[in-house]
């Protein structure tokens, strides 16, 4: 099973303490909103602007005017948040990340370089540096039967305890377009998923995922 040391560097996040004491990256999960607010009390105000309540977002960041910022988040440096972004709360976004037009973000950390630049809903997920969602490619975080989601690695699964869990993604993953990445899916780094893709399970590190019976390729 993919761990938090084998899916990012936690040197590209503002969030990297979040981390500290826990194994996989679906635990950090529960005790985002938490997170959020006293690490924002900790930010200088000389490099964040604090527009409303539990809402932080570095000077140079880029916010457009039709975005929609909910707290609990952060905004880091140099990040954009084009037209019509929903954040709806619970939400870290990396220095230089892009979140563009008509993308929601509900209780997820995303790294610094990330993109989910068009059409993308990325929920209960953990993102590394650089990843990329093409455009219309979604995490799916609620089981259709609403049962608690499981991370499943071949023969090895691991009981989440929880109902909502989406996608956790390695740092340099790229996601094709209108792909849907089911409950509890992890992403090992440098992988890379076809467009039109259903992702279940786990993706090793350095592979090429083209359907749900298919790793088609070692990179």
């Amino acid at each position: 099973m993919l761990t938090i040391s084998d899916l990012f560097h936690l040197d590209d996040t503002i969030a990297a303490s979040l981390f500290a004491g826990k194994t996989y990256p679906w635990e950090v999960l529960e005790g985002l909103s938490a997170y959020i607010l006293q690490l924002g009390a900790t930010l200088s105000p000389e490099e964040f602007d604090h527009p409303a309540e539990d809402v932080w977002i570095a000077k140079d960041a880029k916010v457009f005017p039709s975005a929609y910022l909910g707290g609990p988040c952060i905004i880091d440096h140099g990040a954009e948040i084009r037209h019509g972004a929903f954040i709806r709360g619970s939400a870290i976004v990396g220095k230089k990340a892009v979140v563009g037009n008509s993308v929601e973000l509900k209780n997820v950390v995303l790294f610094d370089g990330v993109q989910v630049p068009h059409y993308n809903y990325v929920g209960d997920s953990v993102l590394g540096s650089h990843a990329h969602m093409g455009a219309g490619s979604i995490t799916s975080n609620v089981k259709s039967d609403k049962t608690l989601v499981v991370i499943r690695a071949g023969e090895e699964c691991i009981p989440t305890g929880r109902k909502k869990v989406g996608a956790m993604l390695g740092d340099y993953v790229e996601v094709g377009c209108n792909s849907v990445l089911n409950p509890g899916t992890v992403i090992g780094p440098h992988s890379h998923v076809y467009p039109t893709s259903s992702v279940r399970g786990t993706i090793p590190p350095h592979h090429i995922y083209k359907n749900e019976r298919e790793i088609i390729a070692k990179r």
